[in-house]
């Protein structure tokens, strides 16, 4: 079950057979509306994009190692500063490295889908996973609303 499940999961954590690829969406962003605060939108695209970042980064850190410390939401999960090219430049890269970190976990044969982590409360890669990729394409859904309406 584990190989049949593989596969499925790996083109899921791509993201790209139902909308627009991640990396596409991330590298493509009109950075002169990272900060715009839109009406009635709560985050901005920078704020959604570091948010990506910093919780796709504790999903990672989580699934690799009894070392995981957990953080506090939502102090821990959403930047307290303005985004400029370089940090979002910065933080998407990272983005795309932890997400193909977590592409790696999934592939590596050596790892249960199923088996419980002994350091957590019952969740398995295979759950870490899923959670990883449901998060990203939500705020990745908001990233390109936002767009959509800033380009107008």
């Amino acid at each position: 079950m584990n190989l049949e499940l593989r596969g499925p999961l790996l083109e899921l954590l791509e993201g790209k057979f139902a909308h627009i690829d991640i990396e596409t969406a991330l590298l493509d962003f009109p950075l002169e509306h990272m900060n715009t605060r839109i009406e009635n939108s709560p985050h901005t695209a920078w704020e959604l994009l570091e948010h990506i970042r910093l919780a796709q980064a504790d999903i990672l850190e989580f699934s690799v190692g009894p070392e995981y410390r957990e953080k506090i939401f939502p102090d821990d999960y959403w930047p307290k500063e303005v985004g400029s090219e370089v940090t979002w430049t910065a933080s998407a890269k990272q983005i795309l490295a932890d997400l193909q970190a977590m592409r790696d976990l999934v592939s590596d044969e050596e790892n249960d889908l199923f088996a419980a982590f002994p350091w957590g409360d019952g969740q398995t890669l295979l759950r870490e996973a899923m959670l990883a990729a449901d998060h990203n394409s939500y705020h990745l859904g908001q990233l390109m609303l936002l767009r959509r309406i800033l380009e107008m």
